[in-house]
Parts: structure tokens; sequence; C-alpha cells
């Protein structure tokens, strides 16, 4: 699963292919359409998709003369399962410190005296 991920990942880590698979959770399109607000060129295209192809993300289909570009959806779900299990932790965490805090101010508090009733006491006293 860790090696999935990483070819994922790193797949991800371009910016032309995350638009590519932006533009693809919209609908399936061909090297030529996915290629069009790029300036690169159709080649360059191929070999972003093919690294998106290796990581599992699209997969393409022959449809007559056209080879449709399709986003492979279960990949996202892998990555989600990854991605939330260190969401989870990181709020438990978060969870324990807001908990520490708390206690942290509440604490103290309660068991200091206050300043204003030690010097009323005291000069009640002192009268």
């Amino acid at each position: 699963m860790a090696d999935e991920l990483s070819k994922v990942f790193a797949a991800l880590a371009d910016p032309t292919r995350r638009d590519m698979v932006a533009r693809l959770a919209v609908s399936d399109a061909t090297v030529s359409q996915l290629a069009e607000p790029y300036d690169v060129s159709i080649q360059a295209v191929s070999k972003h998709l093919k690294v998106l192809e290796d990581a599992g993300l699209v997969s393409r289909t022959r449809e007559a003369q056209t080879r449709p570009v399709h986003l492979e959806a279960e990949v996202f779900d892998l990555m989600t399962k990854w991605i939330e299990r260190y969401r989870q932790r990181a709020e438990e965490r978060y969870q324990r410190l807001d908990a520490l805090l708390a206690e942290m101010n509440d604490g103290p508090e309660a068991e200091r005296p206050r300043v204003e009733n030690d010097n009323t006491t005291r000069r009640g006293k002192a009268s």
C-alpha cells in the first residue's frame, strides 16, 4: 500500500498533472483535449499521462479512433483512507492539547487566592 501511495503522491506532485486530474474529474478527455490549455507538445502531455497511468490514477480506453483518458476514482479512496487515518490522529492530539490547555487555565485559577481578597482582608485586619 505504501509503495502505491508513493507513486500516487509523486504523480500528483506536479501541478500540470494535478490540473489534468482535476479536469478528468469532470469528464473523460483525449490526449489532444488535455493538451489544449498547456503550452507543451502532445508528447509531453503523453508523458504526464504515462506517470498518472503508472500510478493507477488514470486509464485509457479505445473508442473507435480515439483513446479517451479516464480517471480511476478508486485510487482516491486509497489516498483518502491514508489521509483520514493521519487526520484523525492529528485531531486526537489537538483535542488532548485543548484539554491540557483548558486544565492549565482553569486549574491554577481555582487554587490561587485572589489578590483583591487578600488585600481587602489585610486592610480589614489592620484597621
